[in-house]
């Protein structure tokens, strides 16, 4: 029988939650204070603390932090006020596992219990989430780079959560891919993962999409489905480009969030769900909210945590690296045997601004593999539909964006001269450009000739 230790000054809170746990077969002690807990820990051992994260005489935060110091593997779940969405965000940061908000719903408690109990307590599912945590998620193509190293860690900080995520950025820049990790690594990851356009479903068929319908709900309705919330069902619903919804169709949507139920186009039985909602757009959904393109008590119910995922122009020094797996994806789709790429030909990619992120470089090679005539991409001779701008005498691309394609393109001709031992000769030819091309680099790029 799993021990519960439940914190609060709330006497009455402490008798209510006590009976609702030991109902459902808990075994439960309390606490009234933070620094009562704090001695319970020590002494005793809990499978789970749920705490209270304002008291009279207790920081929640505080409390939090002490009881992960004494027992780092101890999950904590949040009991906090709507209003304070805000401090529980920080909370699960520093390593709460959920947070529940007040007034709760018994159902919603139980659940949130069982979820934690029986999957983040677990160390056999603990040690394989940190094994994909440490190896898989790293290895991910769209997370590689340091201007995405920040993602990753807030990646990792929410996905063993509940928590409603917002994903924002523009276009192509792999939000439906980072979704799908947070699902993988989260207890929701043996269940399905239902992704949803939002731009892509008319708004007539909103309903019948994500909620399903009955049988003769309308003329070719021949036999009852489902909807994609049924279909989501103990996984995750990832709703992409949110703001592509109606107004009407937002208040539906706002409405089946808070209420957990759906019914399905022309029947009565409303039907409770358990799925983890993901939303992504690109663009801010806050100033959309400000120009009134977006309802505002549906942001605030989305947006529990927010990631910010930036564009490939600020993190160039993952092109190479996103080129050459490209480069192989493109192989086995179009049957080449492409194995390497010029220096001249990265150079070229690195100096472009992408203004279509990852799903444009991704175009750019796999037409670049099937231009090629040998074994190796000698150059991309081709526009990118924008044009690559020119180096001015700084060495920069006449854009804003040119500190970065710089740095890109100083990092491949190190490598190259470190590669040929600092014979400038050996690397203009690797490089496949004129010495005296390299030379003009060089000195543009501030490079020591012995580099």
């Amino acid at each position: 029988m799993s021990k519960i230790l439940i914190v609060d000054d709330n006497k009455s809170m402490l008798y209510t939650l006590s009976r609702i746990l030991e109902d459902a077969g808990y075994s439960c002690l309390t606490a009234e204070n933070g620094q009562s807990a704090i001695q319970k820990v020590k002494s005793s051992d809990f499978a789970l603390v749920i705490l209270d994260f304002k008291m009279p005489d207790s920081d929640g935060m505080n409390v939090l932090v002490s009881l992960k110091s004494l027992k780092p593997e101890l999950p904590v779940i949040i009991l906090t006020a709507f209003g304070e969405i805000k401090k529980a965000v920080e909370a699960i940061k520093s390593g709460a596992e959920d947070y529940i908000t007040k007034p709760f719903d018994n159902n919603e408690m139980l659940k949130s219990i069982k979820r934690v109990l029986g999957s983040d307590t677990s160390s056999q599912l603990r040690n394989s989430r940190n094994k994909l945590t440490e190896k898989s998620v790293d290895n991910f193509l769209v997370l590689s780079g340091n201007g995405m190293s920040e993602v990753l860690r807030q990646v990792k900080l929410v996905a063993p959560t509940n928590m409603t995520v917002l994903l924002q950025g523009e276009s192509g820049t792999g939000k439906e891919v980072i979704a799908n990790i947070i699902h993988k690594l989260s207890d929701r990851c043996s269940g399905p993962f239902v992704g949803v356009d939002c731009g892509a479903i008319p708004e007539t068929l909103f309903e019948s999409e994500l909620f399903g319908y009955e049988k003769g709900a309308f003329t070719d309705a021949k036999s009852a489905k489902e909807g994609k919330f049924e279909s989501a069902d103990k996984g995750t619903l990832f709703l992409d480009e949110i703001l592509n919804l109606s107004d009407a169709n937002q208040v539906k949507l706002l409405r089946v969030l808070e209420e957990k139920k759906i019914t399905r186009l022309g029947g009565n039985l409303q039907r409770e769900f358990d799925v983890r909602i993901l939303t992504a757009s690109n663009f801010n959904l806050s100033d959309a909210v400000k120009e009134k393109k977006f309802r505002a008590d549906l942001f605030y119910r989305l947006n529990e945590f927010q990631i910010l995922i930036p564009p490939l122009r600020e993190r160039k020094e993952s092109i190479p690296d996103f080129v050459r797996q490209f480069i192989k994806d493109a192989n086995k789709e179009l049957n080449r045997n492409v194995t390497s790429i010029s220096g001249e030909a990265l150079l070229e990619f690195a100096s472009y601004t992408w203004p279509g992120n990852v799903r444009e470089l991704r175009n750019a090679v796999r037409r670049a593999v099937l231009l090629c005539e040998g074994e190796r991409i000698e150059t991309v001779g081709f526009s990118f539909g924008y044009g690559i701008p020119p180096l001015n005498t700084n060495g920069e691309t006449g854009n804003s964006f040119g500190a970065s394609a710089r740095n890109a393109e100083r990092e491949i001709i190190v490598q190259a001269l470190e590669q040929n031992n600092g014979n400038k000769t050996k690397t203009a030819k690797m490089l496949k450009m004129n010495i005296r091309t390299l030379y003009r680099k060089l000195k543009a790029l501030n490079i020591s000739a012995n580099a």
